[in-house]
């Protein structure tokens, strides 16, 4: 009988599978009875067989990144395409405070706060103390008997040193550091001849084998089993090695990663120190309160197992070069900055009219909006090793493109106690769909047809639904100085009306007009372009506006772009402390993208969602003679409800004016 391909892991299968076999050897005849002997037997070879098997397809699953379950595999796999995941980061904060060295005998010229804890969480963070440490002693001078530390950057966690001795004579020795949580940007190496020498020479963490010669100081660091991450230096060749004898230092710190955001409240438990005729004195009174400017923040957890498995690959295709616009969306998350949550690259050529030789990248980090302008340039210098000479990186604040939907939902009266709970129910659904991971993201697509489906799943009293969009754009602006806008909102605008008023904007005023203006367009007969006017109304509702100023800009129907020529703008609405003016269209697709620099976002805030009652599924009027419809076509208001006089606070963030007319 040939070989039989036991591809199946059940138990009974293979049993049968073996009872076949024995069937076509006429030696046995009893293997088909369940209290014989041979039955027996049969029964424990088919437990080996299904366990062998079981093992043999764990561990081939273990021997791909893509199925192995185990971090350690993982880790390793990863590590064979030059792939080192993100280490815990500890959060970070500044702080300040002074010492009073007044009555302090004999007085001290300067004083130095040693390495290791600084300041503790008070009264409890969350019901936990965390402890913030810095790397290195600080020495400041005393002038008029006050030592000030100011701005003191402070790190969340515990300092530890680890020592070692290398012996050439120890194979394989290794320099492993015992704990987890390890910050592995905080790692201080220093090697000295021998653990009695003065001498000592700091060593520098290097990733790759550029720039490295033979007396380069420098070490490699890579993740092991259990979280756990081992030092190891050069060979002579790539980085200076060590010689017999060398005492190795590492100092490190092991953090709680991002439990300790959000601290802003401290006390002090450092430890200061002067010295005088050789006596090292500790000074323990007249330390002032301790104070900071910004709650900790930058915690992060280690990388977890489905982030190694998606950038790895990614940083091993892109062969740490930026070149496509692929390259810097898998080398900025993963190896410069690690806050990303999300992010957009696209190159100056996608542009009208195009910027060759620049490349144009939009972050939105995991905590708060936009990324601030010291940041965005260490961003730039760190992106230079990897970039192609000649390329300009630009780093561009967030631009936020919103959807409202306007919802006509119908119900059968007889499946819901009220109109207020099938209300409730699709509200929540519309926002779970918000707050998912399809929108909220640069390149993300709202899916008209699901967002349809998810209203009617909504509850079984839930006939249909008449749902109509619009996209906005909040343009942030400039009071009391001339500048050009133009913003874009990346999909091509429905023309309702070639009369205009296809546009809709929020009040505002500008020089040389008393009264609140709004913004509309009327279409050119291309139906691609249009002018843009300034025209008031005597009411929100009012459907006869007066024209006040014609030609005041341009707007592009199939870009979807909007300019307005150069205005004074004195006041608008007001939206976290900033000046915007609201900008609404209809688009011309209802499945809405985020293009380019675009961060896409349901907006629940504004959307409406009104119930009807579906008066034929009810009984209410069988023949539909009373039956209410719903245009399924945009209308309503000229303008946008809200002015200069209207404060809005909100987690999202407005676009940015320009003044030199580009394309947002």
């Amino acid at each position: 009988m040939p070989l039989s391909n036991f591809s199946n892991l059940n138990f009974s299968e293979v049993k049968t599978t073996l009872k076949e076999y024995l069937k076509s050897n006429s030696n046995f005849t009893d293997y088909d009875f369940e209290g014989s002997n041979l039955a027996t037997i049969v029964d424990v070879l088919a437990y080996n067989t299904y366990i062998t098997s079981y093992n043999a397809n764990m561990v081939t699953n273990e021997v791909f990144i893509d199925t192995a379950t185990l971090r350690e595999n993982i880790v390793s796999l990863a590590r064979n395409i030059g792939y080192v995941p993100r280490p815990r980061q500890a959060a970070r904060s500044t702080v300040t405070f002074f010492v009073d060295t007044e009555g302090i005998d004999p007085p001290p010229a300067t004083l130095t706060l040693k390495k290791g804890p600084v300041a503790a969480s008070a009264a409890g963070f969350a019901g936990q103390s965390y402890v913030f440490s810095i790397l290195s002693d600080i020495s400041v001078p005393v002038n008029n008997g006050i030592a000030e530390f100011n701005d003191v950057e402070v790190f969340e966690g515990t300092l530890l040193t680890q020592t070692y001795t290398y012996s050439s004579r120890t194979p394989n020795q290794k320099f492993v550091l015992p704990n987890i949580g390890v910050d592995t940007d905080l790692i201080g190496v220093i090697v000295k001849p021998n653990e009695s020498s003065t001498t000592e020479v700091k060593y520098n963490s290097q990733n790759s084998l550029f720039d490295v010669n033979s007396d380069s100081k420098v070490y490699y660091l890579q993740e092991i089993e259990d979280e756990r991450y081992q030092i190891f230096f050069g060979d002579g060749v790539f980085g200076k090695k060590l010689e017999d004898g060398n005492f190795v230092s590492i100092d490190y710190i092991i953090s709680s990663g991002d439990a300790a955001n959000g601290i802003n409240s401290f006390n002090f438990s450092g430890r200061i120190q002067y010295t005088r005729n050789s006596i090292t004195y500790n000074i323990s009174s007249g330390i002032s309160l301790v104070t900071t400017g910004l709650p900790s923040s930058g915690g992060e957890s280690i990388e977890s197992v489905e982030s190694v498995r998606k950038f790895a690959p990614r940083i091993y295709a892109s062969q740490n070069r930026a070149i496509t616009s692929n390259d810097y969306e898998s080398l900025i998350p993963s190896r410069i900055y690690p806050e990303t949550e999300s992010i957009s690259v696209f190159g100056g050529e996608d542009l009208i009219p195009p910027q060759y030789g620049k490349v144009f990248i939009s972050i939105k980090p995991k905590s708060g909006d936009f990324i601030p302008n010291l940041l965005k340039e260490q961003i730039k210098l760190k992106l230079k090793k990897y970039a192609v000479a000649g390329i300009v990186p630009e780093i561009l604040d967030l631009k936020y493109l919103f959807i409202e939907a306007y919802t006509k939902v119908y119900y059968n009266t007889n499946l819901a106690p009220n109109a207020a709970f099938v209300s409730d129910l699709v509200q929540n659904n519309a926002n779970k769909y918000a707050e998912s991971s399809e929108m909220n993201k640069y390149g993300a697509r709202f899916k008209y047809s699901k967002f349809l489906s998810l209203i009617d799943n909504s509850q079984e009293s839930v006939t249909s639904n008449i749902t109509t969009i619009d996209i906005r754009r909040d343009l942030r602006v400039v009071l009391n100085a001339f500048a050009e806008y133009s913003v874009g909102f990346g999909n091509e605008f429905h023309i309702k009306s070639m009369n205009g008023y296809n546009i809709k904007s929020s009040a505002f005023r500008i020089a040389g007009l008393t009264d609140d203006i709004y913004l509309s367009d009327i279409p050119n007969t291309d139906r691609i372009t249009g002018s843009l006017f300034f025209f008031t109304v005597p009411s929100v509702a009012s459907q006869s506006p007066t024209i006040v100023r014609r030609n005041v800009g341009n707007i592009n129907y199939a870009t979807g772009v909007v300019t307005l020529n150069p205005i004074n703008v004195q006041s608008g609405m007001q939206r976290d402390g900033q000046t915007i003016i609201e900008i609404s269209a209809t688009p011309k697709s209802n499945d809405v993208i985020g293009l380019q620099d675009l961060y896409l976002q349901l907006d629940i805030g504004n959307s409406i969602f009104e119930t009807v009652v579906d008066e034929i599924a009810s009984g209410l009027d069988p023949s539909g003679s009373n039956y209410i419809s719903s245009s399924s076509y945009a209308s309503g208001n000229l303008v946008r409800s809200g002015g200069r006089s209207s404060e809005v606070n909100t987690t999202t963030g407005p676009s940015v004016p320009s003044t030199s007319g580009s394309t947002y």
